[in-house]
């Protein structure tokens, strides 16, 4: 009787010690789930603000290089001039480049701040006739020659960022070219994410958000004071309220949301990304118990169904990302490429601006030599008007093959394409710094690879002007080919001052650069498109300066 009732006790005893023990465990196993759920919401929230922050820049460039572009057109300046006659020319061009470039509207004001042409000049609300004097971006652009404002529109109501362009001298200024950017479609896009993103200028307030409701409120107070008659003639309120956020932390909110801050260049905006755990961290804790529970009543029988559960989750799992991946990937991969564009516009401009001037000389002899009856020699200056004309229509078909999104199918093509592509758009940045660079035998660059064209000239692009900012002035670039069993290997090396020792190791990861500026994508971007190419990115340690390999599937 007595052993009976020792057995009853001790297996008691141990009833409650692996009861205390299971729950013991289980909090374990709540915490740890809890911290890791933690941390991937808070890594993917820092890829995730990188990438959209990168779109973002890319849209503001591209939209910065239009008032620039039309500041210093010709007939902007004639009709500023007093040429009434270019009001119906420069109306029917600023309404198609809007439409190409997605502008809201684009119009030119006189200096006293009276728009004489625009984009809409055939809509009810034309911007024709207004004057907009009182903008900030017209007093700023007047006297710095360049600003930019975000504001409601006087007569849209709709908010935008206005870029503006003095035209003319300081001393004397003809005028202000602007350019309005609605952000509706981007927008759009935020709000279909599951993270909620919001962008705040520098003085903190909500300009651009995936909750309409959240615009022109307030995120913090500045230390400036604010002018309320100036807030309302920008945003709509006096006073902007303050941005209330969910999930800060309060009473009823168990879960703080994540916030990531990441800065706009060249704004000076900041874009807000709040990633919710909640989801996350719900699924990993109910997973979490369950395995538990499962393994407390039937531990080999409930390990092997979570596993075999897990590893379907994970296949799911990895399903879905790798499509998102593949998405972001070749968005990526689109703002990578219109950066690059950004950057080197300015020497397509130069390149641009000599044809014509030279054309203007041709046809100006050709005038003359047709009034001293000589039409022969005249006919001479008009072909050559023809060849310029044809070199603009090259560079110019060029840029915009360039920027265009890919979705081209591999096919064969000459290496020397992609070469003769590539320098087109940097040929203006080479001879600017006098740097001697050396082509590759023709026999060698007529070799022929299995590829997307735009994704090999945009990887090539990317190496020249790495290797153009390294070098400096009076270096040396060598382009070679090299064509081995069933690859061929395009090499560019440059005599700077090479990849720094400490980031070899990690030169392709992203986020890792050694310019002061760079957000360190470009090298990684380019080594992932030639991955999926069939080839590969390498980077080759030389005695002087640096040298990256383009690996390529041979045709």
């Amino acid at each position: 009787m007595q052993g009976r009732v020792s057995r009853w006790y001790l297996a008691s005893v141990a009833a409650v010690a692996v009861l205390l023990l299971a729950g013991l465990a289980m909090l374990v196993l709540d915490r740890a789930v809890r911290v890791q759920a933690l941390e991937d919401t808070r890594a993917a929230a820092d890829g995730q603000a990188a990438i959209l922050a990168a779109g973002l820049e890319s849209e503001l460039n591209k939209f910065t290089l239009v008032p620039r572009v039309l500041a210093a057109d010709p007939d902007v300046a004639e009709l500023l001039g007093g040429n009434a006659g270019q009001h119906d020319l420069l109306n029917r061009r600023l309404a198609a480049l809007a439409r190409q470039t997605r502008a809201a509207a684009i119009y030119l004001m006189d200096a006293r701040g009276l728009t004489l042409a625009a984009s809409n000049w055939g809509r009810p609300g034309s911007f024709i006739g207004s004057n907009y004097r009182f903008r900030d971006y017209f007093a700023g652009a007047m006297r710095d020659g360049t600003e930019t404002e975000f504001a409601l529109g006087t007569v849209s109501r709709r908010p935008g960022l206005y870029l503006a362009e003095r035209v003319g001298p300081a001393e004397a200024p003809l005028g202000v070219v602007a350019v309005k950017v609605e952000f509706d479609s981007l927008e759009a896009k935020w709000r279909d994410a599951q993270d909620m993103v919001f962008v705040t200028d520098a003085q903190g307030i909500v300009l651009l958000a995936s909750n309409p409701e959240w615009r022109f409120r307030a995120v913090a107070e500045g230390d400036a004071p604010r002018d309320p008659a100036r807030d309302e003639m920008r945003f709509g309120v006096a006073e902007p309220k303050p941005l209330e956020l969910p999930g800060g932390g309060r009473a009823g909110q168990p879960v703080r949301m994540i916030e990531k801050i990441q800065p706009i260049a060249p704004a000076g905006w900041e874009l807000h990304l709040l990633a919710d755990p909640s989801a996350r961290l719900s699924v990993a804790l109910a997973n979490a118990r369950l395995a538990g529970v499962g393994a407390l009543a039937l531990l080999g029988l409930a390990g092997a169904g979570a596993w075999m559960w897990r590893r379907q989750r994970q296949a799911r799992a990895a399903a879905e990302i790798a499509a998102q991946t593949a998405t972001l990937r070749e968005q990526l991969q689109q703002a990578n490429r219109l950066a690059t564009l950004g950057q080197i516009t300015a020497g397509l401009g130069h390149e641009i601006r000599q044809p014509l001037a030279a054309m203007r000389v041709y046809a100006e002899t050709g005038e003359r030599l047709l009034a001293a009856a000589h039409p022969d020699e005249a006919a001479g200056n008009f072909g050559k008007i023809a060849g310029l004309a044809a070199r603009i229509g090259e560079i110019t078909e060029e840029q915009l093959h360039f920027s265009r999104r890919s979705a081209e199918e591999p096919r064969d093509i000459r290496v020397s394409e992609v070469i003769d592509g590539s320098l087109l758009l940097l040929r203006d940045q080479i001879r600017h710094k006098a740097i001697a660079l050396t082509m590759p035998p023709a026999e060698a660059a007529a070799a022929t690879v299995r590829a997307r064209h735009v994704q090999l000239e945009q990887v090539l692009v990317n190496l020249l002007q790495n290797a153009v900012q390294a070098c400096g002035e009076g270096g040396a670039i060598v382009l070679e080919v090299i064509a081995e069993a069933g690859t061929v290997r395009l090499s560019v090396s440059d005599d700077g001052p090479g990849v720094p020792a400490a980031l070899r190791d990690t030169l392709f990861q992203p986020f890792v650069t050694s310019k002061a500026e760079g957000i360190g994508l470009g090298l990684a971007i380019a080594q992932d498109i030639m991955r999926q190419l069939g080839g590969d990115l390498l980077h080759e340690d030389t005695p002087v300066g640096a040298r990256f390999i383009m690996v390529m599937p041979a045709a």
